[in-house]
């Protein structure tokens, strides 16, 4: 209908006012020829529906969930502060090598960046030997938007901005893979840009990342909501009916939650939160009635949701980040939820009890390892192996006792980072392994060298790995000598390096919680060891035996957690702790940082 001018003219003033209100909340950032709005500063909420036009909003639904539960359930918790008050060398000028260092970090981004460029742009992993490229998780450019929040730490911003141009084409609708796995299309992806987006306020990464959080979203739908975390997306993209598998790894299903609750924090749109919320309620419910009250096994039911039923108890690879995301979601979301600290709480005493041990070395160090444990009609038992992947339990650990309040886990996550520290020195290279075993001490406190020992259960590895073996004592020294074990350690069964990063991902996050001034000094050493090991023409290769003199013969793999995990932590452990406070952030697995929820001095 028509309005009275002057009536008119009134009601006209309220899309200006709401205009004016609009860019009170924005400025324009230039960037080249390109003019974009970025958010000035974290917010919550304010994007309804920002993905109602996405092409899996097209797609049939078959079992909606019955209610959706919103995003804020309770009230934010003041948490201790998680960063040490003081770093000495850092505060003081005193160490003249950091920025050096830190810059050695940033060249080494810098060559594997250009290189990624020149020949694997929009593919996801550069192989950094022969040039060429691999599409492993999708083809969605892995490595671009892996590495987006490394370009912006690193103040390599007109490569961020280029780098955000093209992450802009991304189309996720699309794969030539036949299955999609949902964990690391979560944790790369969907992390990389809300991580992107939180540093930045591009808002053009947000939306990229409500276009993953709408695929993947698409994956619940299942008669339980239980997600198929290997999963079909060409069929069900045309519309077909799915159900979650009875045979899932616990990381993959039990590692969605940060993502996907950062996603509906931003958007205000909780369908995202409740879908993991459902998988952590599953969870919470069957902690308890596990083999090992506490723990939940490697591999666990999707189809039934049963989370309690298996045999094999580890922290570390394909159970890790369900762990690693108890505490870091209590942090994300200000502690509204008590049930993650409760989880981690129980899971860690659990741990701490069963699966940390104390491995017997020849300089008797005071660390521990983080093995697996067995549960069968004896009763349960320890398998003392120890994995580059479980060296995040360190960090894990800092950030939860700092968090809760829990000594025993910061005293742990010393010993377990030394543990970690320890399988570095101990090789040739300088390197830790993928896979080794130890010999672990009958009695934690009464760990003192014994070599007879030690070679005992080197042979009694042997006789485990091959049972048919027909060697004795009499060539215990062969053994040791044909498999270069460092005394201390009894077996390694995968002597490959990936360029992994949870080794450095613990060194850093201890430093940053404890202020230890000789952990700058183990990163150094950590991270030249590293480049000089695995440094090609073009880039950084995983190389495939640590254990041997010299330079390593190369895989010519470089998976995108190189460049968006590995570089980074080491570049931040070298920077000021001011960047990307333990304060003001939380990584997720892919250490790809979060803002937290944090409830301000005067709340």
């Amino acid at each position: 209908m028509l309005l009275p001018r002057k009536i008119g003219a009134k009601y006209a003033l309220i899309p200006c006012a709401g205009l004016l209100l609009f860019l009170a909340y924005f400025y324009l950032w230039r960037s080249g020829n390109d003019v974009y709005l970025t958010i000035a500063g974290p917010v919550e909420g304010w994007l309804p529906q920002m993905g109602k036009d996405n092409f899996w909003n097209n797609v049939p639904i078959h079992y909606p969930p019955s209610t959706i539960r919103p995003s804020r359930t309770g009230t934010p918790v003041k948490y201790p502060p998680v960063q040490a008050t003081a770093f000495p060398t850092q505060q003081q000028g005193a160490h003249p090598e950091l920025s050096k260092r830190r810059q050695a970090v940033r060249d080494a981004f810098a060559k594997c960046w250009q290189s990624y460029k020149k020949y694997a742009w929009g593919s996801d992993e550069l192989t950094p030997v022969s040039g060429g490229r691999r599409d492993t998780f999708g083809g969605w450019a892995a490595t671009l938007v892996d590495s987006l929040d490394t370009l912006w730490i690193m103040d390599l911003k007109a490569e961020f901005y280029k780098a955000v141009a093209a992450a802009e084409s991304i189309n996720f609708t699309h794969t030539e893979l036949p299955e999609v796995n949902i964990f690391e299309t979560n944790i790369r992806y969907l992390g990389g840009f809300l991580s992107a987006f939180d540093l930045s306020g591009d808002i053009r990464l947000l939306r990229k990342a409500v276009e993953v959080g709408e695929m993947l979203y698409k994956a619940f739908d299942t008669p339980n909501r239980m997600p198929v975390t290997r999963w079909d997306l060409h069929a069900a993209a045309r519309g077909e009916k799915q159900v979650a598998r009875d045979s899932v790894v616990l990381a993959e299903i039990g590692s969605l939650s940060m993502e996907f609750t950062r996603l509906s924090m931003l958007t205000g749109d909780s369908r995202w939160f409740d879908a993991v919320q459902h998988i952590a309620d599953e969870m919470a419910a069957q902690q308890g009635s596990t083999a090992l009250p506490g723990l939940w096994p490697l591999k666990v039911n999707g189809e039934k949701a049963d989370f309690s039923s298996g045999s094999i108890f580890s922290l570390g690879s394909m159970a890790d980040s369900a762990y690693e995301y108890l505490p870091k979601m209590a942090a994300l979301i200000g502690g509204e939820l008590p049930m993650y600290q409760e989880m981690y709480e129980k899971a860690m005493d659990a741990a701490i009890k069963h699966n940390l041990f104390r491995p017997l070395t020849p300089t008797n160090e005071d660390i521990l390892i983080a093995g697996n444990i067995h549960a069968g009609d004896h009763g349960l038992e320890l398998e003392p192996r120890d994995e580059h992947l479980v060296c995040f339990l360190g960090g894990l650990m800092a950030l939860g006792g700092k968090l809760f309040g829990r000594e025993k886990d910061i005293d742990a996550a010393k010993r377990l980072t030394d543990g970690c520290i320890w399988a570095y020195k101990v090789f040739p290279s300088g390197i830790m392994p993928e896979v080794l075993y130890v010999a672990p001490c009958k009695l934690n406190d009464d760990c003192k060298w014994n070599e007879r020992v030690w070679k005992q259960e080197v042979l009694q590895r042997v006789r485990k790995e091959d049972p048919n073996t027909t060697e004795g004592e009499a060539d215990i020294d062969t053994i040791i000598e044909r498999a270069r074990l460092p005394k201390g350690v009894t077996s390694v069964t995968d002597p490959r390096y990936y360029l992994r990063p949870e080794a450095i991902e613990s060194v850093f996050v201890l430093y940053r919680v404890t202020g230890r001034e000789d952990l700058l000094e183990t990163a150094w050493n950590m991270f030249t060891a590293i480049d000089k090991a695995t440094s090609t023409t073009l880039a950084n290769s995983a190389i495939r035996d640590v254990t041997i003199t010299g330079k390593a013969e190369t895989i010519d793999l470089m998976e995108s957690f190189w460049m968006g995990e590995t570089l980074k932590y080491f570049y931040l452990i070298f920077s000021d702790p001011g960047l990307i406070s333990l304060d003001e952030f939380v990584f997720n697995t892919e250490a790809h940082p979060f803002r937290r929820r944090v409830v301000s001095a005067t709340t």
